[in-house]
């Protein structure tokens, strides 16, 4: 008896490079379809784009040790390969022979009835292709690799809350040094860089909110930007929270995640503005960022230059920074002519090594977690990034709440001292929009 065979769909591939050595001693196959498919996204310029051309790399290196048809070892303790056809007369009639995911069922099928000793299952990240698998009788599974998360409930949020002795609270407002340990948070594990709310034991209106930087330090204050950052006054306490990572040069890397409405944009962009044109200066630019992302159907090439092509995609950015310029719209051109405001596409960030910059990735729920590391791995001496977004709004095809870019961000980063987040659970946008967000 065969150990389980994988047929490995195309989505699977263009999400990781490397996911034929993650089956153990299984025998996997490529369908035909399946090289095709990767061949039509060869010349994209992006993290799809590379893994697909990883991918034909690994392939054509395996060639070259036998015949993909015959099978060729994937190495020690590992299955072999192999590329495989279909016979489509195992494409039930339903089904429309001349579409690429039904080819793709067919080659399992064919594989499953005509080597009936082999445990053939289809692996995708395909939702769609699942189901019609299960329609069908055939074994499926998804590809989780990348998945930082069970559930999007689930991510690490920055704030946490748990009742302590009154005298705590007192002891804290009084400006005494108060520690926290697993004793007083029930056993529950807190982060670097991680927001607490107490509540007093003996009366739970009575609370306190601070910043918890880690166990051996007493747990400060939330600074008072009560009066606001360039204009911008916060709302709630998460907004606090997230103006006092903001403003805190010692930590390089904040992530901001919030549904539409809830005012992060606003809140990162001012912080930028405050931090790299106010006198006191701590960075020298601001480089505002998005990935390049339709929100719907494509509507094709656009006219004009480079600056012509992106304005669509970047003008949520100039808007929100002309609003926080008083719609001073000639200023906002000035400092973009003299280099001090850039506003970009993350297309082109690759080999660039950014320093003395606060830089901000708008809409990163997009991205993938490989394009997160390589813009992270950008950021130079002198530099603060910032990541917003909202894993419940991802446009990219490739990716999903869980696996997304900016989740594994926040759930990889958690426990670095360099690293903080908060989510922002409150709409501040309007009533209408606050209310929109919860019931449409």
């Amino acid at each position: 008896m065969y150990p389980k065979t994988y047929v490995i769909d195309t989505s699977v591939y263009l999400t990781d490079h490397t996911s034929i050595n993650n089956f153990g001693k299984s025998d996997i196959i490529v369908p035909l379809k399946v090289l095709e498919e990767i061949d039509k996204h060869k010349k994209r310029q992006d993290s799809v784009g590379n893994n697909a051309r990883s991918i034909i790399r690994s392939f054509d290196s395996l060639r070259e040790n036998g015949n993909l048809q015959d099978g060729v070892s994937l190495g020690d303790k590992r299955g072999n390969l192999y590329v495989k056809g279909y016979d489509s007369n195992y494409i039930p009639d339903d089904l429309d022979r001349k579409n690429a995911d039904h080819i793709i069922i067919a080659t399992a099928l064919t594989l499953r009835e005509t080597e009936p000793e082999r445990d053939v299952i289809l692996v995708t990240r395909d939702i769609q292709l699942r189901v019609i698998c299960d329609s069908l009788g055939l074994a499926c599974e998804g590809y989780n690799s990348d998945q930082v998360v069970e559930t999007a409930d689930g991510l690490y949020d920055g704030l946490t809350e748990f009742y302590v002795e009154d005298r705590i609270i007192e002891d804290f407002y009084a400006k005494q040094p108060v520690f926290i340990d697993d004793t007083i948070t029930d056993g529950v594990p807190l982060y670097n860089n991680q927001f607490i709310m107490m509540k007093s034991d003996f009366d739970e209106k009575k609370t306190a909110l601070a910043f918890f930087d880690w166990y051996d330090k007493p747990i400060r204050h939330i600074v008072d930007n009560k009066n606001g950052i360039w204009g911008v006054i916060p709302r709630n306490k998460e907004q606090r929270f997230a103006l006092d990572m903001l403003m805190n040069p010692e930590i390089p890397l904040v992530s901001v995640v919030g549904k539409a409405g809830c005012g992060k944009s606003l809140l990162c962009l001012a912080a930028g503005l405050e931090q790299v044109l106010s006198p006191e200066s701590t960075y020298k630019r601001l480089i505002v960022a998005r990935p390049v992302q339709p929100m719907g159907k494509d509507i094709g090439f656009l006219p004009g230059d480079l600056k012509d092509k992106l304005l669509p995609w970047l003008m949520p950015i100039q808007d929100n920074l002309q609003f926080l310029m008083g719609d001073d719209k000639t200023a906002l051109e000035l400092y973009v002519e003299k280099g001090t405001i850039e506003i970009e596409a993350l297309t082109y960030i690759r080999g660039r090594s950014i320093a003395n910059a606060y830089i901000l990735i708008d809409e990163a729920q997009n991205l993938s977690a490989h394009e997160i590391k390589t813009i992270i791995t950008r950021v130079g001496e002198n530099t603060k990034i910032v990541f917003t977004g909202d894993i419940d709004q991802i446009d990219n095809v490739y990716v999903d709440a869980t696996s997304n870019g900016l989740s594994y961000v926040v759930e990889k980063m958690k426990d670095q001292y360099v690293a903080g987040h908060i989510t922002l659970k409150k709409g501040e946008r309007s009533i209408l929009a606050s209310i929109a967000s919860k019931i449409l």
